[in-house]
């Protein structure tokens, strides 16, 4: 199966510190998005370093795994300002995000993306998924198809704390070769410093 490979250095999403900035303008990122430097490098890295004629194989699958367990372990830096928005780039990256981790192949690195109450109203279960356990329960199943993800068309709306984007992506499963289209709508928020999926649809497309 072939899919993109996603190197992450940091997953820390927060407010900017402005106790101590410099008088200059910060940097569009700063001031936007106000992450933390690990994340700043992580998503130069998913526009640089993304290749989807990567082939998978078990050292990649194991890299992308520890790089996943180590990165929520820096703490984000403190706030001195409610407002957190991100840029529609930052938002579309932390797709991305999630869809590097189901390369790993590991439910329970899925199901940490997500807050800790999230609403996941999956593509292929007619059960709504509102905690860590149910959500693993999905991706338990769903990720033996080898599912790797591409949004073909999408809307992003930005506020303070928030974000969401919705639309069309489609889904090429490793173990058939089957390619699945669907209607998907996430909505991100932030979560002990980290952004995380709060609401996650998907639904195929409508014959």
């Amino acid at each position: 199966m072939r899919y993109t490979a996603i190197v992450i250095t940091g997953l820390k999403l927060a407010s900017h510190t402005t106790a101590f900035a410099p008088k200059s303008v910060p940097s569009p990122i700063t001031r936007s998005f106000t992450t933390n430097t690990r994340l700043n490098n992580s998503l130069r890295s998913l526009a640089i370093t993304a290749d989807s004629r990567r082939p998978k194989t078990p050292a990649l699958i194991q890299e992308t795994k520890a790089t996943f367990s180590t990165a929520d372990t820096t703490p984000a830096p403190k706030s001195s300002s409610s407002t957190t928005k991100p840029t529609e780039k930052e938002v579309r990256a932390l797709f991305e995000l999630w869809n590097s981790a189901l390369a790993t192949g590991d439910s329970r690195i899925v199901a940490d993306r997500y807050i800790k109450s999230p609403m996941l109203l999956p593509t292929v279960s007619d059960v709504p998924r509102t905690d860590f356990e149910s959500v693993k329960d999905y991706f338990d199943a769903f990720l033996l198809k080898e599912p790797q993800g591409k949004i073909l068309e999408g809307k992003i709306h930005i506020g303070d704390g928030w974000a969401s984007d919705s639309g069309i992506y489609e889904f090429t499963m490793g173990a058939t070769g089957d390619v699945v289209k669907a209607r998907y709508s996430y909505n991100y928020i932030v979560e002990d410093g980290i952004w995380k999926i709060q609401h996650h649809h998907s639904s195929v497309m409508p014959e």
